[in-house]
């Protein structure tokens, strides 16, 4: 499953990659202003990917919007767009290959069997999967997802904004879902095959990503592909502690609000912005952004209030 100019790859390459479930917020711009600047600053690529692989949580036209925000806000991208939704057979050939290695196996278990049997919960909230088709499916049962078995091992990584992170993928998480009973890609088998095949070596995004990134870790691994470097950035908050989000009903950024909301997320991501930044024109601003970027000076903290 190696791909020999992937692993090659030596020029900083990032992306940014939206989920088309609504406009672009405070939060998620944050993470496109970050993985922008940190690529723009070390004279990488900067991709734009749209995670659409979801059908079900997709909303019509959200894409587009996406990029036309962007655009506005002058962000400027290499290459062109990649839609997972044009990639389902290579999420398939990967799925295969695991298969064929004896690194995916069936699952027949409903979200009422795994309750019913599930004695902890995994690091992102969720009940672990207790392993019941681990050893095959029981007489009758039909595969209903399929699930990627994990070792009894401590995996460890140095994030460049948080630090060291440590997680036994057992333990913690359990053999997780690469393809859903709904017949959807795992958020997991996707963006997997798609940074590997990107030539993606450096990633830069929200912190509630941290938790995943043991599973990407393994599951390059068995696909015999290299893991790119990890940057996790703090996630924005409301004054009740929630996550900014589309679910959350998070409200919408626009270029609209200029240079003022650039200025805004710089400020949040710990750079100094000095007084007056806001009043430069749009490509100025950028270039000064791009020399001044220092993810050092990004907060080693997993949340920070969004004001206002």
């Amino acid at each position: 499953m190696s791909d020999p100019q992937t692993a090659t790859a030596t020029r900083y390459r990032g992306r940014f990659a939206p989920s088309p479930t609504g406009p672009l917020h405070f939060g998620s711009l944050v993470a496109a202003v970050g993985s922008y600047l940190d690529a723009r600053a070390n004279d990488g690529e900067w991709l734009v990917r749209i995670e659409d692989v979801d059908v079900p949580r997709t909303m019509p036209g959200a894409a587009d919007g996406i990029l036309r925000t962007l655009e506005g806000f002058g962000f400027e991208w290499d290459g062109e767009v990649v839609f997972q939704s044009r990639r389902l057979d290579c999420y398939h050939a990967a799925l295969v290959h695991l298969q064929l290695a004896g690194l995916a196996y069936p699952c027949s278990c409903s979200r009422s069997e795994i309750a019913a049997s599930a004695t902890r919960r995994s690091v992102d909230g969720g009940l672990l999967y207790p392993g019941s088709c681990r050893a095959g499916l029981r007489d009758g049962a039909a595969a209903r997802a399929w699930r990627l078995r994990v070792p009894d091992r401590e995996f460890v990584f140095q994030d460049r904004i948080q630090g060291e992170s440590r997680q036994n993928l057992e333990r913690d998480v359990g053999d997780f879902v690469l393809l859903r009973a709904d017949g959807q890609y795992a958020y997991q088998t996707a963006v997997v095959v798609d940074d590997a095949a990107q030539g993606v070596n450096s990633v830069v995004r929200g912190i509630d990503l941290l938790d995943s990134t043991a599973r990407q870790v393994w599951l390059l691994q068995c696909l015999g592909l290299p893991a790119p470097r990890y940057a996790h950035l703090p996630v924005a908050v409301n004054p009740a502690g929630e996550k900014l989000s589309k679910q959350m009903r998070a409200p919408a950024v626009g270029p609209a609000q200029g240079v003022g909301m650039l200025a805004r997320v710089l400020r949040f991501l710990g750079q100094p912005v000095p007084e007056g930044m806001e009043k430069m024109p749009l490509a100025d601003f950028w270039r000064w952004a791009i020399g001044a970027w220092r993810l050092s000076c990004v907060p080693a903290v997993r949340a920070i209030l969004a004001e206002r």
